[in-house]
């Protein structure tokens, strides 16, 4: 459970604006004294034309060493609908964690002060949330009618980033990493305390952690142009990030997480595979996530299999590309695709895995044979292109043999017999 006393401590600095506002829109800040004023007089502005509900601005200062703090209080004293805080720790996570958390706000959103995405998008974010639809929303630069002008090198790693939390994480939201964001105020309270990144990681721990315990996330279609001078060092975000989807990934593994506790608390009814006659509930997710490992482990088999070839010929290392890429296709499927987490039984689950194996093993090793028999001589590319085909028959047969597997895994841990995927719920892993 979080500890309260983990929470930062932040100094209401002004606050002259209305109790229990529709809307709280937070505006993080790190020494931002040139730009703060501009985008809290046009966000207030666009607040007061368009937006039919009541509103505050609070601006989130977290540990500025320049005037910025001084330029928020400026503004919280000449305008009805701004306040100010102060954390004397930086961190744009640790802000928008502890405004969020004391918010009285029905909606809590929040924007970067660069404003890069467009105001129009506010009212299609809160909406969902202000009508009950939603729990979360945030704005998408990858959406296909979404218009976004930056360059190719953040493009490309925005795309690779979101992929990589596409196939390790199993996210289905579109874009982590858009300044631009909301989520109803009852929520926010109930889920924050389990988020614990407090830098630019935040929002996707928020993403991945309210997607595995059912919340309703809406995406919203963004126009975003980059900010030239933003001071963000993309290197060492991206390092940060890929370190933040280990420890999440890891906790989610490792049951550290109370995903159960809080999608019975806070989750909504979901049916995560559509109903087919005659396949067993749950298959057609297992047989997607068993297919991406599968793709996987078939592409670091192949290059394993060329690298090893000149040294140990063809079924030498057939034998040591299968028996590598098995142990972490075993471990990837126990934990991705059947859900199952923790270290107990992992060794049994390992020694099964490699029966598996061997079972492959023959199947590949025996086509090989087949191919010197009637095609002495041939190269190494047809030799691979062979073990290819056989290995996706092999497939078949693990992805059989990994179902009974793990659900006598499932079994064994409650001692009633085979789960169905509704009762494994809150197994969930990152692979």
């Amino acid at each position: 459970m979080p500890d309260p006393t983990d929470a930062p401590e932040m100094i209401v600095v002004v606050d002259r604006t209305p109790r229990h506002p529709d809307l709280d829109v937070v505006v993080p800040v790190y020494n931002e004294e040139a730009d703060l004023a501009g985008c809290v007089r046009r966000l207030a502005e666009h607040l007061h034309t368009n937006f039919p509900y009541s509103a505050r601005i609070t601006i989130a200062d977290n540990a500025s060493t320049d005037s910025t703090l001084a330029v928020g209080v400026e503004l919280a004293q000449t305008m009805d609908s701004v306040r100010v805080v102060h954390l004397a720790q930086k961190g744009r996570g640790r802000a928008l964690n502890a405004t969020w958390s004391m918010s009285d706000a029905t909606v809590v959103a929040y924007c970067d002060v660069d404003l890069s995405t467009d105001l129009n998008a506010l009212m299609p974010l809160v909406a969902p949330l202000l009508s009950g639809h939603s729990d979360v929303a945030i704005g998408s630069r990858l959406s296909r009618s979404s218009r976004v002008v930056r360059g190719a090198k953040r493009e490309f790693i925005s795309r690779s980033y979101n992929l990589i939390l596409r196939t390790t994480m199993r996210a289905k939201f579109s874009d982590a990493q858009c300044g631009f964001k909301a989520m109803r105020g009852d929520v926010a309270h109930a889920l924050l305390p389990y988020v614990h990144d407090t830098g630019w990681f935040f929002d996707t721990e928020l993403l991945v952690l309210a997607e595995r315990i059912g919340l309703r996330i809406a995406e919203v279609p963004v126009d975003w142009i980059d900010d030239p001078n933003s001071s963000v060092d993309i290197v060492k975000t991206a390092t940060e990030d890929l370190k933040g989807c280990w420890r999440v990934g890891r906790a989610l593994a490792n049951g550290d997480l109370p995903v159960a506790e809080l999608r019975r608390s806070l989750g909504r009814n979901r049916f995560d595979d559509p109903h087919v006659t005659g396949v067993p509930h749950g298959m057609i997710g297992q047989l997607v996530r068993f297919g991406v490992i599968g793709v996987i482990s078939t592409v670091a088999y192949a290059v394993l299999y060329l690298v090893l070839h000149s040294m140990l010929g063809a079924q030498l290392s057939n034998f040591a590309a299968l028996l590598i890429t098995a142990v972490f296709n075993t471990a990837a499927n126990r934990a991705f695709t059947f859900g199952v987490k923790g270290r107990e039984d992992a060794a049994k689950h390992h020694l099964q895995g490699i029966a598996v194996f061997l079972f492959g093993w023959a199947i590949t090793a025996g086509s090989l044979l087949a191919l010197e028999a009637g095609a002495p001589g041939a190269s190494k590319h047809i030799e691979l292109l062979v073990l290819v085909v056989a290995n996706l028959v092999a497939t078949l047969t693990r992805f059989v043999a990994f179902r009974w597997v793990f659900r006598n895994a499932h079994a064994d841990a409650s001692g009633h017999g085979p789960r169905s995927d509704d009762d494994t719920a809150g197994m969930e892993a990152a692979a």
